[in-house]
């Protein structure tokens, strides 16, 4: 955050009072070079004794090997008598220094010519010699005690030795945080919960006078890209209150107690700026469940979680403080982070439905130039499980499509090249062999004959055999409307669709590739959760059979006692390689029947390499209509 520049006459007291002695002393430094007087004469020693010899020398101080003293009277004016040989000087005053080897015979030369003598010892004054023996423990003891107090105001801040402990917040001022709800699309019912928290914050006393008191936290909870962070933001930009964000994994540092330390920071600082919001990033970082062991009651991670609880217990009732936290775990949180009083609200955000994607995309292509040919509602309907982030990343993928094309708008195909590239991945440059490209185009025209075959499948989009990212080929279904509930007729016609490729291998060639791995890796997936998780299968009923669900810690999958005995474990086996094995029975046998269909379609994709749904309609129509006129000419 830009902090604005501060008037120096608005330092405090201590600055300014240097700063004018600084500058006191500067004047006087000069004012006293300037009218310093003049230096005595510098006099070489053999003229200096020449001198003393001539009688012209009044009276000497010696100290040390330095001499200074004055010239007489005569010897001063000699320099206007005009006299030949006379010595002329300049001042009356001189200095010289004796050699380092001595003179034992100086004194008695000054004696004899009647120079007046005097000693001053060279020893530095004795406060003198104190001030320079203990001037370096004084400016040790100083910083000490300089360093020692401002090592104690951060710690009682919060900051501790070098800051560590300040918090690391980044902290949104009221003029800064221009988000609305309004640029949130979709949500509607997350936007209904927190719009009472954003009216108790505009007006906290409205609520005061019936009893009513601040929610403590708001738990955001849903999968990655739905717009946790968004909608917190347009929370506080429409309370127009300030917003304290951080990430969770910004608390954990090497040292203990550090992550402490930043969390009564930060509430410190939102207290002070009431009312506010608080905003936790990935709170899962800090706020897993525990007591596993692992860590110890020294665990960093656990410290910092028991002062966040404690602060959140430690809001009064008229402190105006929102703790808002996202996370797309919410499984594994500590169940007294989530109980009433702590996180008292928690949010779902969902996955946008068709609708909502349309307004997301509405949104995020606002500000670009969209060709007449672009429908948003159809672009829409082909990205169903497209969060948020998705749908962003699709629109800035799009601009960037036409833009290297030399666009001036964007195109509904650079729509459909940027979803094939989220979807599929980049399109690979290299070649395959014929070979390869024939058994590509038999397995992908399988999957795409079973999605029109059989019943309750998801509407055919397009296939293609250009290959994307690590598949050579694929085929693609676009569902005509979300689905929240799916049937066991609808799961069994998804498993024949993945069975096709493999099966139109082997019926056309004789052999299989490794090329359907994935395909039987889904299937066997999907036919486990139906018997495990669904309940539809017939012969172990409607029970619920545990598979490895994701814990947060290894030691308590370890010791998560199996609740199911191993002949159990051998029906449930037996039941998948049913349900698989008799969808692959009905695939081969809807396959031998479109044989003649699916060589034309395998034809017509080798040359056009993509076939779309209403293309190969069109080619099975005129199959149909060319064996149709066939009977009719034997009979």
């Amino acid at each position: 955050m830009a902090t604005k520049n501060k008037n120096p006459f608005s330092m405090p007291p201590t600055w300014m009072t240097f700063l004018w002695i600084l500058v006191i002393w500067l004047i006087i430094s000069i004012l006293f070079q300037s009218y310093q007087p003049p230096a005595p004469q510098e006099l070489a020693y053999t003229d200096f004794k020449k001198a003393v010899n001539h009688k012209k020398v009044d009276k000497v101080t010696i100290k040390g090997h330095a001499i200074s003293g004055e010239f007489r009277e005569k010897a001063v004016k000699s320099r206007d008598s005009g006299k030949k040989g006379s010595r002329l000087y300049s001042r009356s005053d001189f200095k010289t220094r004796i050699p380092a080897i001595g003179d034992p015979e100086l004194l008695q030369l000054l004696e004899k010519n009647g120079v007046s003598v005097s000693v001053e010892s060279d020893e530095p004054a004795w406060f003198v010699t104190i001030l320079v023996n203990l001037l370096p423990w004084i400016l040790i003891i100083g910083l000490f005690f300089y360093f020692s107090r401002r090592m104690q105001e951060r710690m009682s801040s919060g900051g501790g030795p070098f800051g560590v402990g300040k918090s690391k917040a980044k902290i949104y001022k009221k003029t800064e945080s221009d988000l609305r709800l309004d640029d949130v699309a979709g949500l509607a019912n997350a936007k209904k919960e927190v719009q009472e928290i954003i009216d108790y914050l505009k007006d906290p006393a409205k609520f005061h006078e019936l009893g009513g008191k601040l929610p403590r936290g708001v738990l955001l909870a849903g999968p990655p890209g739905t717009g946790k962070t968004l909608l917190a933001r347009a929370t506080a930009g429409e309370a127009n209150v300030p917003f304290f964000s951080i990430s969770g994994s910004e608390f954990i540092e090497m040292f203990v107690g550090v992550g402490a330390s930043r969390v009564r920071n930060m509430f410190d600082d939102a207290k002070k700026e009431t009312p506010s919001i608080i905003f936790i990033d990935e709170i899962d970082a800090i706020g897993r469940v525990r007591g596993t062991g692992l860590g110890g009651g020294h665990d960093e991670r656990e410290q910092t979680l028991n002062q966040i609880l404690s602060e959140m217990d430690g809001f009064s009732g008229r402190e105006a403080v929102v703790v808002m936290a996202a996370t797309n775990r919410s499984d594994v949180l500590d169940p007294a982070l989530t109980r009433p009083g702590r996180f008292d609200r928690q949010i779902i955000l969902e996955l946008p439905h068709k609708n909502a994607r349309k307004q997301i995309l509405e949104i995020h292509t606002r500000n670009m130039p969209l060709a007449e040919d672009v429908n948003l509602e159809i672009v829409a309907r082909r990205t169903v499980g497209f969060a948020g982030a998705d749908l962003e990343n699709l629109a800035n993928e799009s601009a960037l499509f036409a833009a290297r094309n030399n666009r001036k708008k964007i195109i509904a195909e650079d729509f459909d090249e940027s979803l094939d590239k989220i979807t599929l991945g980049l399109v690979r440059d290299e070649l395959i062999n014929e070979e390869d490209r024939k058994i590509v185009a038999y397995h992908e025209v399988g999957h795409a004959m079973m999605a029109k075959l059989l019943p309750g499948t998801d509407p055919l989009e397009k296939v293609t055999i250009i290959p994307h990212g690590q598949a050579l080929g694929a085929t693609q279904q676009i569902p005509e409307e979300d689905r929240y509930n799916l049937s066991r007729q609808y799961l069994q016609s998804r498993i024949g669709v993945m069975l096709g490729g493999r099966v139109a291998e082997k019926i056309f060639f004789g052999d299989i590739t490794s090329g359907a791995a994935n395909d039987l890796k889904q299937a066997t997936e999907l036919a486990r959760r139906m018997v495990c998780q669904f309940g539809m299968s017939d012969r172990l009923g409607p029970v619920n059979f545990p598979q490895g669900d994701r814990h947060p810690f290894l030691g308590q999958e370890l010791t998560e006692p199996k609740n199911y005995s191993e002949r159990t474990a051998y029906l449930i086996d037996k039941e998948v390689y049913r349900i698989i094995t008799e969808m692959e029975d009905k695939v081969v046998q809807l396959i031998s029947d479109k044989q003649e269909e699916i060589k034309i379609v395998v034809s017509e994709l080798l040359e056009k390499e993509t076939l779309s749904n209403k293309e190969i309609d069109a080619i099975i129509a005129e199959q149909d209509s060319s064996v149709n006129s066939e009977k009719q000419e034997q009979q």
